[in-house]
């Protein structure tokens, strides 16, 4: 068939039997501009490609079409008005009409035909406010303007793409709708805001893309994940992917209502800290996705007593070994459990059980990922150019430039996304030294001060002010817990008042402490009393959570059951005492999962807990214990309602170093709730008539003993009430006689 026979062929396909047409090729050498269009370099497509206006009143449509054999112009009613002259053979089309009109573009493609709305045709969809707000820091535009929304566009449904690059000399989207070719959908530069954008009609939910990226100086990068992304391809695919309806059906009105209620009002919060891929596996061996890990963990929560649930990183990371603490999709849950709207019925039927959920987010660092942030327009534009500011040896991940506004607005833009899209109730911000001090492990010469010549990173702390205002002013009762393990001062106080604003930060002087008393040999502990005292010197001065996190049962560290000395009885004994001692402590309660049991074996994220454990005795006691500690926390307002304050605390015994006791009274100072009095024996031999000064005189009645053999303990205990006797102690008139079971906690309540 000769050249001419197949236009004609061409042609009485693209007409669909409206006409017999011929088409023309253009024998002129192509002019360079269109030459570099069709060759994916031109980084400014709308001058060239859509309709403009002739000077007789018509326009001239041009568009383009890499390996189509044909096109014509449609017009509203869906006729064929004009077969599109072929401009270039790789598929450049141009048609002139004589009148302006609006229209459809019909497509044959070698094996198909197509008809499809004229990308080019519309205007600029993104507001000039939004490109404002990112230019001035602001994460709200941030993640209205950025990522894949689905739109209505100028009268017509699609998909509006926009990713920040500034530095790009040419921006492109490619995906399953373009056969991933980078030629098809070059994208609009808004030069104000260094956002590339483009309206697509006909994307469903689902399809798969990238953004393909032209350096300054011409390099192509590797195809770019968006880091707007709201939904992800399953790892180790790296395909961001068009999301569905953003809007959910939430039924958590009353939770949400409380919850901001919960700003004012002092509320007992207990922790459990997971990790969603392996607290439990399905009998296959896979993950459970978000219906199903609901299902099972809610009920177990519930019976555990926790208030809340705070999960490990979700947000979409290339590596599991990382636990999800190098992520990059900061706006995406990842797809190993499910989709989006999965995660968003997990988090409402949390909120429908009375179970709060914290999401674990990291904005300290990222992966060095190809297709990730790291030089996303050929520039080091979410990270510092100079490694001794933008690199993390401990990590080898790139530190973020927070002073750089765009940045701080993609990060805050992602907390609010998390808060306000999926209602989460809290984030525990990660890794917070890290990004607080520039010298953070490097060693002498190996980092920048700053402008003053000091270690702070004055950026960073700027970012996290504005972080924490941003949430605090549109969500109050929401929590913002810093994982912070230096004595930087002000942490939860806020910003006006020169803090950090954050609500509670992690004790991890508290954590270390107590834990290296407990895993010491009780012959020995009486060397080092101070390590369970020293942490009420500063117990008030932020607002604290006392974590027993994961970070305590990995890299050969041992579970908790294990670091506890002697033989298994004792060592079941001290890890009840101990959380007895913890739960009656000043601050906010957090435990990993497994330690509620006793889990033998440090935490392996390749596999799920040992739920075997708990048919046995000593486990299932322990976890009971956990749940009646949980319950009494919520039920005793002195446990809880001064948690921040000097005058919900009092010591009684402190310096008992001899016998290893440690004696204290919680208040509620501000209601009617009883003082309840905690005594801890840290060592295996039980002490009777041993006296401890009380604040009310009466009847003191025995709700808690950790050595019950409910529990899995000796029974040793003081027949469930002590009266006081006019025996002045620890300045007190009145004093209780009691019995101290081994390895133990007691807690008493005025009746």
């Amino acid at each position: 068939m000769s050249e001419s026979d197949r236009a004609g062929q061409r042609a009485k396909v693209i007409t669909a039997g409206e006409g017999d047409a011929s088409q023309t090729r253009a024998d002129a050498p192509l002019d360079p501009r269109l030459q570099a269009l069709v060759d994916g370099h031109d980084g400014d497509p709308f001058a060239l490609l859509g309709p403009r206006a002739t000077g007789s009143g018509g326009m001239r449509i041009m568009a383009m079409a890499q390996g189509a054999e044909a096109m014509a112009v449609l017009n509203a009613q869906g006729k064929v008005v004009a077969l599109m002259r072929c401009v270039h053979p790789a598929g450049l089309f141009e048609a002139e009409l004589p009148t302006q009109m609006a229209y459809r573009l019909r497509i044959a493609w070698p094996e198909a035909l197509e008809e499809i709305e004229d990308p080019y045709r519309f205007g600029p969809a993104l507001q000039q406010e939004w490109l404002h707000g990112i230019v001035s820091g602001d994460g709200e535009s941030a993640r209205l303007a950025l990522g894949a929304h689905r739109v209505t566009h100028e009268g017509v449904d699609g998909v509006r793409f926009a990713v920040w690059a500034p530095n790009a000399r040419r921006v492109s989207v490619v995906g399953d709708f373009n056969g991933w070719d980078g030629r098809r959908h070059p994208m609009r530069l808004r030069h104000d805001g260094g956002v590339w954008e483009l309206f697509l009609p006909g994307i469903v939910p689902g399809m798969r893309y990238k953004y393909e990226i032209t350096a300054a100086d011409g390099t192509r990068l590797p195809h770019k994940a968006d880091p707007m992304a709201r939904q992800c391809e399953l790892p180790p695919a790296t395909a961001s992917v068009v999301p569905e309806a953003e809007a959910f059906a939430w039924t958590d009105v009353e939770w949400m209502a409380r919850r901001a209620a919960r700003a004012t009002t002092p509320e007992p919060i207990s922790i459990y800290e997971l990790h969603a891929g392996s607290w439990r596996l399905r009998e296959d061996g896979r993950h459970m996705n978000w219906d199903e890990l609901a299902d099972a963990l809610i009920p177990y929560v519930q019976w555990l007593g926790f208030t809340h649930i705070e999960l490990l990183p979700i947000t979409e990371y290339p590596f599991g070994g990382s636990w999800g603490y190098q992520p990059l999709g900061m706006y995406a849950p990842t797809a190993r459990y499910g989709s989006p709207e999965g995660f968003a019925r997990f988090v409402d039927a949390c909120h429908n059980a009375g179970i709060g959920v914290i999401l674990d987010w990291v904005s300290a660092h990222f992966p060095n990922d190809a297709h990730g942030l790291q030089r996303f327009d050929g520039t080091a534009l979410y990270e510092h150019a100079d490694p001794k500011e933008g690199f993390h040896k401990d990590w080898n991940t790139l530190i973020y430039n927070y002073g750089r506004h765009e940045v701080s607005a993609y990060l805050v833009g992602s907390a609010l996304e998390w808060i306000e899209r999926y209602h989460i109730d809290g984030l525990r911000v990660d890794a917070v030294a890290s990004m607080l001090y520039r010298d953070y492990s490097r060693s002498e010469g190996e980092w920048v001060p700053n402008q003053h010549g000091g270690r702070e990173n004055l950026e960073a702390v700027e970012f996290i002010r504005r972080l924490n205002g941003e949430v605090g002013r549109r969500f109050p009762g929401v929590m913002m817990i810093a994982e912070e393990s230096t004595a930087w001062g002000g942490v939860t106080q806020p910003p006006e008042h020169g803090g950090l604003g954050f609500t509670h930060k992690w004790n991890m002087g508290w954590m270390h402490d107590t834990l290296e008393y407990m895993k010491r040999d009780p012959i020995h502990r009486k060397h080092h009393h101070s390590e369970m005292t020293f942490g009420m010197v500063y117990a008030f001065s932020e607002r604290f959570v006392l974590p027993l996190s994961h970070d305590e049962v990995v890299h050969g560290k041992g579970s908790l059951l294990t670091r506890m000395p002697g033989d298994a009885w004792q060592r079941f004994a001290n890890l009840r005492a101990y959380f007895g001692f913890m739960w009656a402590h000043p601050g906010r309660k957090l435990l990993f999962m497994g330690g509620e049991f006793g889990q033998w074996s440090e935490w392996n994220h390749d596999t799920q807990l040992d739920w075997g454990l708990m048919q046995q005795h000593e486990h299932h006691g322990l976890a009971q214990l956990v749940g009646d500690l949980n319950r009494l926390l919520c039920a005793e307002p002195a446990l809880y309602r001064n948690d921040h304050t000097p005058a919900g605390f009092d010591w009684s015994v402190g310096d008992d170093h001899a016998n290893s006791v440690f004696a204290f009274v919680r208040f509620d100072r501000d209601g009617d709730g009883a003082p309840v009095l905690a005594v801890s024996n840290f060592t295996p031999m039980p002490r009777y008539g041993y006296r401890v000064g009380v604040p009310r005189a009466g009847q003191w009645r025995e709700i808690l003993n950790t050595d019950s053999g409910h529990y899995g303990g000796s029974n040793v205990g003081n027949a469930g009430a002590v009266s006081t006797e006019p025996v002045p102690m620890h300045g007190h008139a009145q004093s209780l006689s009691l019995a101290l079971p081994p390895l133990s906690t007691i807690w008493l309540r005025a009746v």
